[in-house]
């Protein structure tokens, strides 16, 4: 239900001036069901899959290194039990800001999955904090899919991509 309103207040708040930001955003459409990890604590940590929740046009553009993608309307939680049956081995989650995979994390949570975070702000926190994406190739590219150009303004320090 929370959503929900969420989505009914973005056409209110398209058209009111001032600028959301990533905590404002996320305070309205997160539950916080699934436990936060920051981007400085990712970029120290070792042994754990990252899962890139958007769609596959998306992640096409550009992902964290060594994400593997798991879309969103396509997650398959049956498929994932069978690719990755250690429900004990630390699993981040990401999307855009961090609200779809918040859904898929609970997803992983429900089916068991004990170590499962969601990074905070998601890959655009990642790259407006100085860090690098891939492309499909593994290269450096500084192109993050920015979904639309309302979720766009919360990307600041990349080059924007709407079209795949």
């Amino acid at each position: 239900m929370k959503k929900w309103l969420g989505f009914l207040l973005i056409g209110l708040m398209a058209s009111c001036p001032g600028q959301q930001n990533i905590e404002e955003m996320l305070d309205l459409y997160n539950k916080e069901s699934v436990p936060y990890i920051q981007v400085s604590e990712l970029a120290k940590e070792g042994e754990l899959t990252l899962l890139d929740t958007r769609e596959s046009e998306e992640f096409k553009v550009s992902h964290l290194e060594n994400a593997k993608w798991v879309g969103y309307d396509q997650f398959d939680i049956d498929l994932f039990l069978s690719r990755y049956p250690d429900k004990n081995k630390p699993l981040v989650v990401y999307c855009s800001i961090g609200v779809r995979s918040e859904d898929i994390g609970e997803q992983l949570l429900e089916a068991g999955y004990t170590n499962v975070q969601n990074l905070y702000g998601g890959i655009f926190e990642w790259k407006n904090k100085g860090y690098p994406v891939v492309d499909t190739q593994e290269e450096i590219t500084e192109k993050v899919h920015a979904y639309s150009k309302y979720w766009g303004k919360l990307l600041t320090n990349a080059e924007k991509v709407y079209a795949p």
